[in-house]
Order: C-alpha cells, then structure tokens, then sequence
C-alpha cells in the first residue's frame, strides 16, 4: 500500500472514531448510562458491534470526568467450529479484564428447535439468562450490549409489523426482576460507520453459524427494506429515529397512553383533572398539518 492511501485510510479511521465517540459519549448522557463506580460488563459475542462497543467504551474510558471499570466478557456457546483462542487473545492484547463463559447452549437450540425453523428467540434467551446470572455472581451493575440505530429502527417495524405493538429497543433497560441494568451505548451510532470503523481497526470478527447465516428472518427483510430506502431517500433513516424521540401521545390511539375519554374542550391535554390548567385559548396556536 502506499503512503497516501495509508494517510487517508488513517485520517478517515481519525474521523469515525471521533464520530462513534462522540455518538456514544451523547447517548451515555442522554440516559445516564454510566455513572461513577460503575461495574460495566461488556458482552462481546465477536461480531463487529461487540468489538465497536468495547473498542470505544475503553477509549471513553480512558478520558471520562468519572471512574468506571471494564470487564469484557464473552459466552462461548459451544458451537462447532468456533474459533475459542481469538476473543481471548485479542483481549489479553488489548489488556482489558474479561472473562469467557462456557455454556453448551448450541446443543440445547439444535434439540429443540426443528430443522428449518429460526433459532433466534430460544438462543436469545438462553444466552440473556446466562449474561444476567453471570453479571450477579461479578458484581457489575451494569449490562453493555453493542445494539446499534439501526437495530432499534429493525426492531421497532419488526413490533408493528409482526407483532402489533408501536415499541423499540430502548437505550437502557431494566430487566423484568428489576436485578440488572441493560444499556446501549451505541444506540446512536450508524451500522455502517461502525461496519467501517471494524473494517479499518481489523478486529478479528467471528461470524455466527448458528442463526446469522439463516435465510428469510424477518429481521432480515426489515433490515433490507431500510437499507433499500437509505439508499433511494437519503435522510430517512436520521428523521425516521428523531421520531422515536419526538412521540406525541395525544395523535396516537392508545387508551392508556392518553385520556381521550376525559378529553374536553379548553383542556388539551385531556384531564378534567387538569382544572388548574390554561384553558386551550391561552395556549399557543397549533399548526394545522392538513394545511400544510
């Protein structure tokens, strides 16, 4: 290679760490993800989000206002094939504390679930159970995935496409027994910054055998379709998350959500209860969308 597609490749490696940094520095904020004293378990399953996650995590780290520790940790699922010396060695090299999980969850997957069908949902389970158990028996307090935007998009059509709920994946996360600590530091951070990011680090990626290569998931298809319109309509992606951000209870249709039922004239936001409340004339004048 020569010495000026070296200096570009290393200026734009410059320009994506800076960007992830400052993505992932924002999202920690926003959410209050990592507090000082922090105990934060990073879960690397050797894809190149994992590896994202914890390349920026330790650089945050290493300049963060607060203290927080690191421990990386792995859960070798016991699939054939699986290359165990890699995690480890990049670990030792990298010089994070981590720790490898050995858990035959393969075998547990394959007897249950028949040949053809997906094996995301029960392999998904078993391995958040296990990470969850694991987190309690170390101490961390705190539970780091590598999801990123793109996930939370997938996984917000996937709910209402198939499942008939209006939800994401949010950022931070606590577990139904109220134990453990979920938390996304990528949740902002664009797949294929991150994509480019693993590709001019050359972190050692490890594909998954198990369900990664399987053909027609739904998940799969949604992710096409998105891909599909960030490639025609640029900067739908970045408007369609704003919107996850930006929800209005009252143009929704949920019951619960808002008080239709106690909805009155000269109280906007539904509360006969609100009579303390400005009546609708004192409040500012609403722009009519279908004049638009």
């Amino acid at each position: 290679m020569s010495e000026e597609p070296a200096k570009q490749q290393k200026t734009r490696l410059n320009k994506l760490q800076k960007r992830l940094r400052r993505e992932a520095g924002r999202a920690i904020e926003d959410f209050n993800m990592i507090e000082d004293g922090d105990k934060v378990m990073v879960c690397l399953s050797g894809g190149k989000d994992s590896f994202a996650m914890l390349d920026i995590l330790m650089n945050l780290q290493k300049s963060a206002p607060i203290h927080f520790e690191i421990l990386a940790v792995n859960l070798d699922q016991k699939q054939p094939g699986f290359p165990e010396h890699v995690l480890p060695e990049y670990l030792a090299q990298v010089g994070v504390s981590f720790h490898i999980i050995e858990r035959d969850t393969y075998s547990v997957v394959k007897e249950l679930i028949p040949e053809g069908k997906t094996t995301c949902s029960l392999c998904s389970r078993l391995r958040r159970g296990t990470l969850y158990g694991f987190a309690e028996e170390v101490g961390a307090n705190k539970i780091a995935l590598g999801h990123h935007r793109d996930d939370i998009l997938e996984t917000f059509f996937l709910n209402m496409f198939y499942g008939g709920k209006l939800k994401s994946m949010p950022p931070k996360l606590l577990s139904d027994d109220g134990k453990n600590m979920v938390i996304r530091p990528l949740a902002y951070a664009r797949e294929k910054d991150i994509a480019a990011y693993a590709e001019l680090r050359e972190f050692p990626i490890i594909p998954c055998n198990l369900c990664g290569s399987q053909d027609g998931l739904q998940r799969q298809v949604v992710k096409e379709m998105l891909q599909d319109w960030d490639k025609h309509h640029p900067g739908r992606i970045e408007i369609m998350f704003r919107s996850l951000r930006n929800v209005v209870p009252s143009h929704l249709v949920d019951t619960e959500l808002f008080d239709f039922k106690g909805l009155e004239r000269g109280y906007p936001q539904g509360a006969a209860a609100q009579r303390g409340a400005e009546p609708a004339s004192a409040l500012p004048e609403m722009i009519d969308i279908l004049s638009l």
